[in-house]
C-alpha cells in the first residue's frame, strides 16, 4: 500500500482516508446543501454532525424523505458487533442515531451480531465475545434511547426470527459477491461467508411484522457500507424496499488522523470506562498535536487545528456550539491558545461526559430487559 493509498472495509481501515475518493469508490452520494436544507425543514435545527460534515454521505436519503412526506414513516437500524470494550468512536454514530430517533419519533432496531467478530477474528473465542456483548449493551442503553421505541436483537438469542429470513437472503448472494466485497478466499470459514445475510435481516424485520413495506434508514460508519450494498441489491428481489443509509467519517485515533480509533490498541483509544486520570494521561501523552515545537514559534506562527486530535474530538463530539468551536479554532490557529490549553479543554469535556455516561451505564444493568426484543 503506497502512501497515497488507503483501505476501508468492515474489517480493515488503513491509511489516511480520502473521503472524496471513497464516495466515488463506494458509489455513495455526498450530502449537499440542498439535502441539508430539506432535512432541516423537518428537524428545525440540524445536528452538529450534519452541519460539520461528519455525516457526509448517503444512499437514497432523498427517497426516504419523499416517503416520510407522504406519511410513510421510517424506522432506524444500526448495531454493534461485540469484540472488545466501547470507545468514543463507537459512540459517534449512536449519538446521531438517538437524535434521529428523538427528532423523527421513530423506532430503532439495534442489532448485536454476537457471532460476527467471533467468525472473523482468529483470537476471539465465543465466550469472550458474550462477555463483551453484556458490557456493550450497557453503553448503548446509557446514551438514552427510548425503551418503548428501541428493540435490541442479539443474533444468537433471536435466531428464531433471524435465521429463516437470513436463509432467504443468503440464497440470493453468491460466493463471488462476498469474495469481491470482503476479500474472502478458499480458506475463509463458511460462517464468515454466510454472515452478511444476517446483517441484512434487521432492515426488513419491521416490514415482516407489519406485513407491509416500511422504509428503513441505517446510520453507520462508512466502513460498513459493503454489507449494506449487498443488502440493497438483494432485498428488492425478495419484495422489500432498499434500505436508505447515512454514513459518517471516522473519529481519529489519539495518535493522528490516519485510520480510526480501535479499542484493541490501548494508546489510540479513549474507552467509555476510562477514569478521569486515564483520560488525562492519554490526551496529554498520546494525542497528536497540531502545535509548533517551541512556545515562541507557536505564539508567532500558530497551531494547526485541522490535524490536532484534541480539536478534532471537540469538533466531532464534545463542543456542540459552533461559535465556541470557531473561537477555539481561531485562537489556536493564531497562537493565542497553546496545545496544553487545548488539551486541557478537551480533557475536561471528555471527563464531564464520561462521568455522566458511566453513571447511566451503571443504572443500565437493571434496564436490559426493557430493550431486548420479546418474540
Amino acid at each position: 500500500m503506497t502512501k497515497e493509498d488507503f483501505k476501508v472495509n468492515p474489517y480493515e481501515v488503513e491509511g489516511k482516508v480520502d473521503y472524496d475518493r471513497l464516495i466515488k469508490k463506494f458509489g455513495v452520494e455526498k450530502i449537499d446543501l440542498d439535502l441539508l436544507k430539506r432535512i432541516e425543514k423537518h428537524t428545525k435545527k440540524l445536528h452538529f454532525m450534519l452541519r460539520r460534515g461528519i455525516f457526509f454521505a448517503h444512499r437514497d436519503l432523498k427517497w426516504l424523505l419523499d416517503e416520510y412526506e407522504k406519511g410513510n414513516k421510517f424506522f432506524l437500524y444500526t448495531g454493534r458487533a461485540p469484540s472488545g470494550p466501547i470507545h468514543l468512536g463507537h459512540l459517534q454514530p449512536w449519538i446521531f442515531t438517538k437524535w434521529l430517533q428523538d427528532t423523527f419519533d421513530v423506532e430503532l432496531w439495534f442489532q448485536f451480531p454476537d457471532e460476527e467478530k467471533f467468525l472473523f477474528k482468529k483470537n476471539l473465542d465465543f465466550e469472550e465475545g458474550q462477555k463483551y456483548l453484556e458490557e456493550n449493551i450497557l453503553d448503548v442503553i446509557a446514551l438514552g434511547f427510548k425503551p418503548s421505541k428501541t428493540h435490541f436483537i442479539v443474533d444468537t438469542k433471536h435466531a428464531g426470527i433471524m435465521y429463516g429470513e437470513a436463509c432467504k437472503i443468503a440464497k440470493k448472494i453468491t460466493f463471488s459477491t462476498v469474495k469481491a466485497s470482503f476479500g474472502m478466499n478458499e480458506s475463509t470459514n463458511i460462517g464468515s461467508i454466510f454472515y452478511t445475510a444476517m446483517q441484512a435481516v434487521p432492515a426488513i424485520i419491521p416490514s415482516i411484522i407489519a406485513k407491509k413495506n416500511i422504509p428503513c434508514l441505517i446510520p453507520h460508519a462508512v466502513d460498513q457500507d459493503p454489507h449494506f450494498r449487498i443488502t440493497r441489491d438483494i432485498l428488492p428481489k425478495l419484495g422489500y424496499y432498499k434500505p436508505a443509509s447515512i454514513q459518517c467519517v471516522f473519529l481519529p485515533p489519539l495518535i493522528g488522523n490516519e485510520g480510526k480509533m480501535s479499542s484493541s490498541e490501548a494508546n489510540t483509544a479513549i474507552l467509555t470506562t476510562d477514569s478521569p486520570k486515564e483520560v488525562e494521561t492519554k490526551i496529554k501523552k498520546y494525542a497528536f498535536s497540531g502545535g509548533k515545537d517551541t512556545l515562541e514559534e507557536h505564539r508567532k506562527l500558530g497551531g494547526n487545528p485541522d490535524i490536532d486530535v484534541s480539536f478534532q474530538y471537540l469538533r466531532f463530539l464534545f463542543e456542540e456550539d459552533d461559535k465556541k468551536l470557531e473561537k477555539i479554532y481561531q485562537d489556536y490557529k493564531s497562537g493565542k491558545m497553546l496545545s496544553s490549553e487545548l488539551k486541557k479543554i478537551t480533557i475536561e469535556k471528555i471527563n464531564v461526559f464520561l462521568k455522566e455516561h458511566q453513571a447511566k451505564r451503571e443504572k443500565a444493568k437493571k434496564e436490559i430487559d426493557k430493550f431486548l426484543y420479546k418474540v
